[in-house]
């Protein structure tokens, strides 16, 4: 028989052979070992079209005289979809072990390294934790926390927790979900209620100030801590102005103004205020935060009261671009070494923790815990001690996971050249250097109830055009609603009750009550108005809380636009905005992702809201950015037109040039919707209304590309108020009235 050339492919590799069909099979396997290292009991050979080649009869029929191919596959492979990603995950899970086995080796490394050049300051660790030790006792002490309490808008904060959970769709939540969603409203609260300090305003003139050096502290300053005082002098009448860095946070709740150190120490008192279990965290490179635990998360949690940041643990050595060292957590039951819940470099920080070893720093940190300790019952002291172990598990298993893909910013609280100087600028000292390696989560948007309010004022609004009523008339309805619904969003959200006193409000509101034009609007409000036996009139809740909470900040921020606009007559006959109200239908129930967004305040779903009070900020959006919109499973819709709103600040962010594009295969394929060039808001919550002429389809995606923004030399950032997406209804009627 003559000589057979083969190609034989293995592992991505191809190997050529010369196979003399007089020896048979088991040669060629042996020939294939020497060349693969598969041995050949665990050779399996596949000629043309994976048919099997198991025999010599097999290979008798591969045709003599071209080049044939074989595939060798050893038998612990397989073909089977579901075996490879298995075997893709055995890889992973290699690789990982590799890493982990670097890393611990690292971490070796770094602690001979420590043990040869760490101080003995044993003394000196336990003295920078000592103050610490005493002051989160303050936090206990109930005149300070009922001056925390009494300082809140609970009914605020409550209201503002449960629309949060409506927006993620959980209106009967549990304890544990209410109780984490009120610690973020505290958050956000706090974040807007406290003065960050770079330097006092004059307190004489209120002008700038320049930093002279430091002065005598009071009796009165001494009484609440602030035995260090800076002195400031005013650049326009020259006057002294002090600043006692109080330590007190009972004076601290009094003046809501300072740094870091104040605003953690505040904020940590307030959380313990309303019974959250609380630490005060201290960074030795200069930070302080809160740390709480969530009975939600079931672990504890970051807090950043200065950023308004949560959950974000290692925002300090990603963003901020910090070398970490010691980060301890203080508390009533003790003292904790939690730098590695913050770090993803801990053999880099062990090279970092000089003051003493390590073996020091554990001694230090558990004779202070056993002393806090000292008062608690054995039954408590087992407690704090089996979570004190489930802490150091969670600790540990977070400490080398896979890379944090999440972008994270550098420092938003203090002056940019304060920051400048502290190096915490991270990533956003360069405006110009986009990061797109990454998209936020995605976002649900419950958001039907304002497709509702729009169509109720679109059918108010066209009784003008339609002149059943004239404009003068329904601009009178219109202010005394406003007035009216003001009033409602002041009262007690679960109670919400309002009496109607017809002779204040004059007709107008007479009118609105009675007017079947006005019902479905109160249906979107989930509102009712009624009787009393009496026969006095008022409104109240006609369904859960929530829904009312939800939409009366959206119909408040819409009447006020009308009534704005209401200038001239024009408005309510030309306006596109107002047509598309009534002949269009507010696409809603969707989903959203974006290029970016700022954490918590500016996330991508708040675009989607109705509220002008929130928008989407994304920080590398100036120069390029995109947010998508995909409709529920199912649905399909041909959009008629689209609506944006500036934001209510910086003109500079407004999106000057983009493209709306859809997509009909759920964002596999891109198609042109609209495209819009040198875009100009003239206004703070102005909105522009935008109505499609290309042939539409039928789509269950949208992309906003947003390519510029108003002023690319003067931010890196891109914000929006509101998106609205408007699906086709009577299309004959809106390109007729246009």
């Amino acid at each position: 028989m003559p000589v057979q050339k083969l190609v034989v492919e293995h592992n991505g590799d191809e190997h050529s052979v010369e196979y003399d069909t007089n020896y048979g099979i088991e040669v060629l396997r042996y020939q294939l070992y020497s060349l693969t290292l598969v041995p050949p009991e665990n050779q399996t050979l596949f000629g043309d079209r994976s048919v099997p080649v198991e025999n010599d009869a097999d290979l008798i029929h591969i045709s003599v005289g071209g080049v044939n191919k074989l595939k060798l596959v050893e038998k612990t492979e397989t073909t089977d979809p579901s075996t490879k990603a298995s075997l893709e995950e055995i890889t992973a899970l290699e690789k990982a072990d590799e890493e982990f086995a670097r890393l611990l080796q690292a971490e070796e490394d770094a602690l001979a390294f420590q043990q040869q050049f760490a101080g003995q300051g044993k003394e000196e660790f336990e003295r920078r934790l000592r103050p610490y030790v005493d002051k989160v006792l303050l936090y206990e002490d109930p005149v300070r926390q009922e001056a925390a309490r009494k300082s809140v808008p609970m009914d605020e904060l409550e209201e503002k927790a449960a629309i949060a959970l409506a927006k993620e769709g959980k209106f009967k939540s549990d304890k544990a979900e209410q109780d984490h969603a009120l610690l973020l409203q505290l958050l956000f609260w706090f974040k807007q209620s406290f003065r960050w300090v770079n330097q006092p305003p004059c307190s004489r003139c209120g002008f700038d100030t320049v930093a002279i050096g430091m002065g005598n502290a009071t009796v009165e300053d001494l009484r609440f801590g602030g035995s260090r005082v800076e002195l400031y002098r005013c650049k326009k009448c020259s006057a002294t102005t002090r600043f006692p860095r109080y330590n007190d946070p009972l004076k601290l709740v009094e003046t809501r103004k300072g740094r870091c150190g104040e605003w953690a120490n505040c904020f940590t008192l307030y959380c313990r205020a309303f019974g959250y279990e609380a630490r005060l965290v201290l960074d030795f490179t200069d930070h302080l935060w809160t740390e709480c635990f969530s009975d939600y998360l079931g672990r504890w949690m970051h807090l950043d009261p200065c950023e308004g940041a949560f959950d974000q643990p290692l925002l300090y050595e990603q963003g901020w671009n910090k070398k970490l060292d010691y980060t301890i957590a203080f508390a009533k039951d003790g003292v904790y070494d939690v730098t590695k819940r913050y770090t993803r470099k801990w053999h880099e920080i062990l090279h970092r923790r000089l003051v003493t070893s390590e073996a020091n720093v554990q001694e230090v940190i558990s004779n202070l815990t056993k002393e806090a300790r000292r008062h608690f019952s054995p039954v408590e002291r087992a407690a704090l001690e089996n979570r004190d172990k489930r802490e150091l598990d969670e600790i540990e298993r977070s400490n080398y996971p896979e890379e944090f893909s999440c972008s994270l910013p550098g420092r938003q609280s203090g002056s940019k050249e304060w920051r400048i100087s502290r190096a915490e600028l991270g990533a956003d000292s360069n405006i110009n250097l986009p990061s797109k390696d990454y998209s936020c989560p995605l976002r649900i948007c419950k958001d039907d109830h304002v497709g509702k309010i729009y169509k109720s004022f679109g059918s108010i609004l066209y009784q003008c055009i339609d002149h059943v009523k004239s404009i003068p008339r329904v601009m009178d309805e219109l202010k005394a609603l406003q007035k009216f619904l003001v009033e409602l969003s002041a009262a007690p959200f679960r109670t919400r009750k309002i009496t109607i006193d017809l002779k204040s409000n004059m007709l107008a509101l007479s009118e609105v009550l009675k007017s079947d034009a006005y019902e479905s609007l109160f249906q979107s409000l989930s509102l009712k108005s009624c009787l009393d036996e009496s026969g006095k009139g008022f409104v109240c809740l006609d369904g859960e809380p929530v829904m009312t909470s939800l939409a009366l900040p959206v119909a408040v921020d819409i009447l006020q636009e009308m009534v704005n606009n209401a200038g001239s007559d024009k408005y309510l006959t030309d306006d596109p905005a107002v047509k598309v109200f009534a002949n269009c239908t507010r696409v809603c129930f969707g989903s959203v992702q974006a290029s970016g967004e700022q954490v918590p305040l500016g996330i991508a779903a708040a675009a989607f809201d109705g509220l002008k009070s929130t928008k989407w900020e994304e920080p590398d959006g100036g120069k390029g950015s995109w947010i998508v919109y995909k409709l529920p499973d199912g649905s399909m819709q041909k959009l008629a037109a689209y609506q944006l709103t500036s934001a209510n600040d910086a003109p500079e962010r407004d999106p000057k040039d983009w493209v709306l594009e859809g997509s009909s295969d759920g964002g596999q394929t891109w198609y042109v919707l609209d495209s819009q060039k040198s875009q100009f808001f003239e206004m703070r919550f102005m909105r522009k209304t935008f109505i499609l002429t290309r042939e539409k389809q039928m789509c269950n995606a949208f992309r906003f590309r947003f390519l510029s923004v108003r002023d690319t030399s003067a931010t890196s950032r891109l914000q929006v108020s509101c998106i609205d997406l408007y699906a086709e209804q009577d299309q004959a009627f809106i390109n007729n009235s246009l």
